[in-house]
C-alpha cells in the first residue's frame, strides 16, 4: 500500500498542534475580571453584569471570562469587557491576582483582576453586550451579593482605587477632560467615603500647576457659570518629580 508522505506529515503536524498545550500535570484555568468604576458627578458606581450561564445563573457579577489560548491576559480583559458591556477604549490596569483554591465551583480557576475607569461623560453610554443578560451600574454602597468571590474583589479594587487616588493622577481618568473643582471634590469624597472642607479643598487644589483654568462653562447653573479646569499631565510629571506628596493625600 502506497502512503502519501505529505498527507502523513500533515497529520503528524496537526497531532502535534493539538498536543501543544496539553500537559501531564493538572493546571488551573485563567480568567480576567474587570472592576469598572464610573462617576456620575456625585457618586461612585461599579458596573455589573447579570450572568446567563448555568453557574450562578441570573446572579450579578463582575464582567470577565476565560483567557483564550492565543491571547494575553490584557487582551482577554478588553475582549470580555467589550463583549459583555460594550465598554471599549478605557483606562485598564492590572492590580491583583485572586487564586483561592475553591473560588470557582466549576474547576480550578485563578483570575487576574483589572481596574477599569469610565469617564463621567461616557457613564451613560454603557449597555449590556451579547455575552451577558444585562449590564447595569450599581452605586458602590449598594452592590448586592455577587457570584463567586466578586464582592471581595470589588472591595479590594475600591481599596486600590483609594490608594492610587492618594499617590497618582488616577482621579482624572474618571472625570471629563474639562471639569469643575466641585466635581473633583465630589469624586474624591465618593472614593474616600468622606467629606472635605470646601475652601481648603479649593485652595489646595488650585495651588498645583497641573490643574489649569480653561474659562467658564457654556452651560449655566443657577446664579453662576461654573469655572472649568483641565489636567496637564506634563506639568503633573514635573511636579511629581519635585515632591512626593499628592494634593489629595489629606
Amino acid at each position: 500500500m502506497k502512503i502519501d508522505i505529505n498527507f502523513a506529515s500533515n497529520l503528524q503536524i496537526k497531532a502535534m498542534d493539538t498536543q501543544k498545550y496539553c500537559y501531564k500535570y493538572p493546571h488551573p484555568a485563567v480568567t480576567a475580571d474587570s472592576i469598572v468604576f464610573g462617576f456620575d458627578g456625585k457618586d461612585l458606581f461599579v458596573l455589573l453584569i447579570k450572568r446567563g450561564e448555568t453557574t450562578y445563573q441570573d446572579c450579578w457579577a463582575i464582567p470577565g471570562g476565560f483567557m483564550k489560548i492565543d491571547e494575553t491576559i490584557e487582551e482577554c480583559a478588553r475582549r470580555e469587557l467589550a463583549e459583555e458591556t460594550m465598554v471599549e477604549d478605557v483606562y485598564l490596569e492590572q492590580f491583583h491576582v485572586f487564586s483561592a483554591v475553591d473560588r470557582d465551583p466549576r474547576e480550578r480557576v485563578m483570575t487576574v483582576a483589572f481596574l477599569a475607569l469610565v469617564r463621567k461623560g461616557d457613564y451613560s453610554r454603557v449597555v449590556g453586550g451579547d455575552d451577558a443578560e444585562e449590564a447595569r451600574w450599581f452605586k458602590l454602597s449598594e452592590v448586592p451579593q455577587l457570584a463567586f468571590d466578586h464582592n471581595e474583589i470589588i472591595h479590594c479594587a475600591h481599596e486600590e482605587l483609594k490608594r492610587r487616588l492618594r499617590s497618582t493622577a488616577i482621579a482624572f481618568r474618571l472625570l471629563d477632560k474639562m471639569f469643575t473643582i466641585p466635581e473633583l471634590q465630589a469624586l474624591c469624597e465618593a472614593v474616600n467615603c468622606t467629606t472635605y472642607d470646601n475652601r481648603n479643598f479649593y485652595k489646595k487644589t488650585l495651588a498645583f500647576p497641573f490643574i489649569e483654568h480653561r474659562g467658564t462653562s457654556p452651560v449655566p447653573q443657577p446664579n453662576k457659570r461654573p469655572e472649568l479646569y483641565t489636567f496637564n499631565e506634563s506639568a503633573y510629571k514635573a511636579t511629581k518629580a519635585r515632591q512626593a506628596k499628592y494634593p489629595f493625600d489629606f
